[in-house]
């Protein structure tokens, strides 16, 4: 089978097309035909080598699969051939999605949604359930409550505000004015321009100086350090990156704040919670461009570019037939 194999970390370009072995299923596994998968910023965080103490090279990366099945192993009941499945790939574990095969435990596999294409189902699993995990999981987010959603038009984002307006809050987001629209059109109530307008000041008047009940950090810097500011007595912020430098929390403490950090779990249960918000109509993840498997060094490249425009998602065409 072809795949793109990471032999040495670097740049976009450290990606190899290669011939390698087809995986077969164990115990317990499933074997997938991966017909698309998509690039998150772990998948070019690992290439670079953040990670280098936990990927052994030479390595198939990649963290998203919408397939079909092809083949199972001993003492699988849940998934026969044929079966359209999605799934988050084992973070830090085994191969990953960057190839025309992979194999993985039934547990950690879903049906797809119906009404979503392998493009879009693979645009979805790592981002969905990273929201799911941070906004129910973790910050138990309510009916009725405020959050503000940094990053409203990324990959996370622009999910988190679907989640969050499918649970009943009423949502805040930051974007650039060009990305209005865009915001709105997935649920958010107030939206800000943060090149324009500091988000705490907004915030707290929206909201009469009380803050919002929930932060919700998808970009870094000092976003944490901030939060505080714009938080409600009681509030909660979760974060899914890397802080990067100490932080003066005083001023949370006189929040009485809750600070949560999601790296997320793979399990089936998230996925079928977000495939019923699907099948609803509540929940769709956004393509913003599609590259084919050999060109995921170009799609590695768009990503990791600052300000490049990008709405939702970068998918990644792994069956021919869906490449552009």
């Amino acid at each position: 089978m072809k795949a793109q194999v990471l032999k040495s970390f670097g740049g976009p370009n450290a990606f190899e097309l290669s011939e390698v072995a087809k995986p077969v299923p164990q115990a317990g596994q499933v074997l997938v035909r991966v017909h698309a998968t998509s690039i998150n910023p772990l998948d070019y965080q690992v290439r670079r080598g953040d990670y280098v103490d936990y990927v052994p090279l030479p390595a198939i990366t990649g963290h998203d699969v919408s397939g079909v099945v092809e083949a199972v192993g001993p003492g699988v009941t849940s998934f026969v051939p044929g079966d359209e499945v999605w799934y988050t790939t084992q973070i830090f574990e085994g191969d990953g999605s960057y190839a025309e095969y992979h194999v993985a435990s039934e547990s950690i596999i879903g049906k797809k949604p119906a009404s979503l294409s392998h493009l879009e189902a693979a645009s979805l699993t790592l981002v969905g359930g990273t929201v799911w995990e941070a906004l129910i999981g973790r910050v138990s987010l309510r009916v009725g409550e405020s959050i503000l959603i940094h990053g409203g038009a990324g990959g996370v984002g622009h999910v988190a505000i679907q989640v969050a307006k499918a649970i009943g809050a009423r949502v805040f987001t930051t974007v650039r004015e060009a990305n209005f629209e865009f915001a709105r059109g997935l649920g958010a109530d107030v939206v800000i321009d943060y090149e324009q307008e500091d988000y705490v000041d907004a915030v707290l008047r929206e909201t009469d100086g009380h803050g919002v009940d929930v932060i919700f950090d998808t970009i870094g810097g000092d976003t944490l350090t901030r939060s505080p500011d714009a938080l409600a007595q009681l509030g909660r912020v979760v974060s899914i990156v890397d802080i990067g430098k100490p932080q003066n929390l005083i001023q949370a403490w006189g929040k009485n704040a809750s600070y949560h950090f999601v790296f997320t779990r793979q399990n089936r249960g998230k996925l079928d919670e977000l495939k019923a918000l699907v099948e609803r109509g509540q929940l769709r993840p956004h393509i913003g461009a599609v590259y084919s498997l050999a060109d995921i060094g170009l799609a590695h490249a768009l990503l990791e570019t600052p300000n490049n425009g990008l709405r939702g998602k970068v998918a990644i065409a792994v069956e021919p037939s869906l490449a552009p």
